[in-house]
C-alpha cells in the first residue's frame, strides 16, 4: 500500500485532530503517502483532497474539533455519489481509507467496501462512547468533563437558591455521558434511554428528599431519554410538586467543543496508529478500538449492529450516592 487517505465524518469530537496526527505521521513513518479528505464523504465526491506531511499536523494534537472539518452527506447514502465517491479515490491513487467517525460512517464505510473493495479501517470518534469494539471513544473523556464543569457550577446556584435543576446533556441513544457527570456531579437522579425512568419515579425520589429537608436537588437527563427531555420532564414535576423551584439547563453543543483532554489525545494517537497499521497488514471493514487496555479491531458488523451495554452497577451507586 503506498497511498492512503484520512477522513473525519458525522459530529465532531476532541481528539480526532490527535487521531488525524497519529494517521499522517505514521503513515509518512512506514513510507506511504497520505492524503486528507475535507468534509467527509461530502468531500470525497466532490474530490476535495489535501496532500498531508508530518508538518501539516503540527501543532494539531491540542486542538478540538476536526481540521479536515465534517459534513454529513445524503448523496453518498445512493449508489451514484457512492460510484462518484470511488471514481475520485481511483483518480487519486488511494488503495486504503482511514474513517474517523461514529456508527453512520462505519456503516457508509462497509457498504463502500463491498461495493467498490476500497479496504476501510474505522477510528472510534464520538462523544457518546456508545461504539461496541471499544471501552472509549475519542472525544467522550472531554465530553464528560466539559459537561461536569457546567453542572459543578449549577450546583452553586441551585444550593444557593434552593432550586432544582434538570440539566440535559448529549446523548440521543446512550447514558454514558450522563451517568458518570450523575456520579461525578452529584446528581439525585439520572434520567437514561437504556432505564426508561418514569417521570413518575423521579417525582416520588424528588418528593422524599423534600419531606426530609433536602432543598435544592440536580436531575441530569440524556437527550435521548424515553420520557421526555429536560424541559418536558421539568415541567411535569413543578406541575406535581408546585412547591419545587425548577430551572432547566441545556448543556448542548458545547460538549462537542474544546481542547481535548490528555486521555483523548492519548486515545486518538493509539487508535490513529492502529488505524494505519491495520491497513497495511490487510484490515478491511474493521474497527480499531482499545477493551481491558488492549488494541482490538472489531468488525464493523458488529460495532454498528451490537449494543454496548450500560454498566448497571453505576446506576446503583448513583442511588446509593444520592440518598
Amino acid at each position: 500500500m503506498k497511498r492512503i487517505a484520512v477522513f473525519t465524518s458525522g459530529g465532531d469530537s476532541p481528539g480526532m485532530n490527535a487521531a488525524i496526527r497519529a494517521v499522517v505521521r505514521t503513515a509518512t513513518y512506514h513510507g506511504i503517502e497520505v492524503y486528507g479528505i475535507m468534509r467527509g464523504y461530502s468531500g470525497m465526491i466532490k474530490g476535495e483532497f489535501v496532500r498531508l506531511d508530518s508538518a501539516s499536523v503540527s501543532n494539531t494534537v491540542q486542538k478540538g474539533g476536526t481540521i479536515l472539518k465534517s459534513a454529513r452527506s445524503q448523496k453518498f447514502m445512493t449508489k451514484e455519489g457512492r460510484q462518484q465517491a470511488f471514481d475520485q479515490l481511483v483518480n487519486n491513487g488511494i488503495e486504503g481509507l482511514v474513517a474517523i467517525g461514529g456508527n453512520g460512517t462505519f456503516t457508509g464505510a462497509m457498504i463502500f467496501e463491498e461495493e467498490f473493495g476500497i479496504p476501510t479501517v474505522g477510528a472510534p470518534g464520538t462523544i457518546d462512547n456508545d461504539l461496541y469494539g471499544t471501552d472509549y471513544t475519542i472525544g467522550y473523556d472531554t465530553a464528560v468533563n466539559t459537561a461536569l464543569e457546567c453542572i459543578d457550577k449549577i450546583r452553586d446556584t441551585a444550593d444557593s437558591h434552593d432550586r432544582c435543576f434538570f440539566v440535559e446533556v448529549m446523548g440521543r441513544d446512550s447514558g454514558y455521558i450522563a451517568i458518570p457527570c450523575a456520579i461525578g456531579g452529584g446528581a439525585e437522579i439520572v434520567m437514561i434511554p437504556e432505564t426508561q425512568m418514569s417521570v413518575d419515579v423521579v417525582i416520588d425520589t424528588l418528593q422524599t428528599g423534600w419531606q426530609r429537608s433536602k432543598t435544592s436537588f440536580i436531575v441530569i437527563v440524556a437527550e435521548g431519554e424515553e420520557e421526555g427531555n429536560a424541559t418536558n420532564t421539568a415541567a411535569r414535576v413543578k406541575e406535581a410538586i408546585p412547591q419545587l423551584d425548577t430551572r432547566v439547563t441545556v448543556i448542548g453543543h458545547i460538549q462537542r467543543g474544546g481542547s481535548p483532554t490528555a486521555a483523548d489525545r492519548l486515545l486518538g494517537s493509539q487508535i490513529g496508529i492502529a488505524a494505519v497499521e491495520g491497513l497495511m497488514n490487510g484490515m478491511r471493514n474493521v474497527m480499531a478500538g482499545i477493551v481491558d487496555k488492549k488494541l482490538v479491531y472489531t468488525p464493523f458488523t458488529d460495532t454498528i449492529n451490537k449494543k454496548k451495554l450500560i454498566n448497571q452497577s453505576f446506576m446503583r451507586m448513583v442511588e446509593i450516592l444520592s440518598v
